[in-house]
């Protein structure tokens, strides 16, 4: 289907958005933007061309009109229903990276292995772990997510919010309230931009640094395929992954998902699984690993959308 600006429409959702500088697209697939190549449609799909046009959509956007922001779906399971409202996609636009001094100043639409190396170049450590994550500093920030022994909120200096009356503002650390794989800034708010700390360090030890956490997770994740990120969370002093093995869930499958054979706190889209596939699987883990430890596993892959398929 081909992209519209809302004021080239007068029929559906789009009729009712602000014109823009970006593209509008109604019932966009978004398996195309999932890892896991599942999902039904957005509603419309809206990519901004910069910030400020994102600031100029949430300034004149109806507050009524839900608004979802994506990155590149590492982290996401879209539900088969789709999602309604506005799905914000932060690509093209949204992944500048600045060096200054030993701070990393990046765009929430950055890859984070990017980031990482781009403080590599400027001889910046402490971003190394950067490398580890499979997605974009706005998505990162919104979970504190975080590899190989450190999070983001460990290295964030400020962040700079945008919120649905279109207004910015810049949080420093202690106000972004990080802690395991959650931040405490409102749902409705997006991450536009985060200045990032690091400190004076050898080009080639970094570089060798994320060599190891490539050759680790490749080793240890299945980084070739339809996955997302880990499914849930670490529950206090145990590893989800190990919980899960316990509980006799390798390998299981349910329709065309399965539980990784190489890392059991990934989810595979195997063959051609649905996202109810994906979503069964994962409460059926969570299910066998309460009933074998009286552990209550918390998802920590994001679930976005309506399970029911809309005719």
């Amino acid at each position: 289907m081909m992209a519209m600006r809302a004021h080239q429409s007068d029929v559906g959702l789009i009729s009712r958005l602000p014109p823009t500088r970006g593209r509008y697209l109604e019932q966009a697939d978004l398996s195309r933007f999932s890892r896991f190549r599942v999902g039904g449609p957005a509603e419309v799909l809206f990519r901004p061309a910069d910030p400020d046009d994102l600031q100029q959509f949430m300034t004149n956007t109806p507050p009524e009109i839900a608004v979802t922001v994506i990155g590149v779906g590492s982290n996401i399971l879209v539900r088969d229903g789709g999602v309604a409202g506005v799905v914000v996609r932060l690509g093209q636009g949204f992944d500048d990276i600045v060096v200054d001094g030993t701070h990393v100043r990046a765009s929430a639409g950055a890859l984070d292995l990017n980031v990482a190396r781009t403080a590599q170049e400027n001889a910046i450590t402490g971003l190394e772990f950067l490398s580890g994550i499979p997605g974009t500093i706005g998505g990162t920030l919104r979970m504190n997510g975080g590899a190989y022994g450190r999070e983001i909120g460990d290295i964030t200096v400020a962040a700079t919010i945008l919120d649905r009356k279109g207004e910015l503002s810049v949080l420093d650390r202690a106000n972004l309230d990080f802690s395991y794989r959650h931040c405490g800034v409102a749902e409705d708010r997006i991450f536009v931009a985060a200045e990032l700390a690091g400190a004076e360090g050898s080009p080639q030890k970094i570089a060798e640094r994320m060599d190891e956490i490539a050759a680790n997770r490749v080793e240890s994740q299945p980084t070739r395929g339809a996955t997302g990120g880990s499914t849930f969370k670490n529950p206090p002093g145990q590893k989800a992954w190990k919980v899960i093995e316990e509980a006799g869930c390798r390998g299981l499958k349910r329709g065309g998902a399965m539980v990784s054979e190489k890392h059991c706190n990934f989810l595979v889209n195997a063959k051609q699984a649905s996202a109810n596939d994906l979503e069964t699987l994962a409460e059926e883990v969570r299910q066998r690993v309460f009933e074998n430890s009286g552990i209550e596993l918390e998802w920590e892959i994001r679930r976005i959308g309506d399970a029911e398929v809309r005719e």
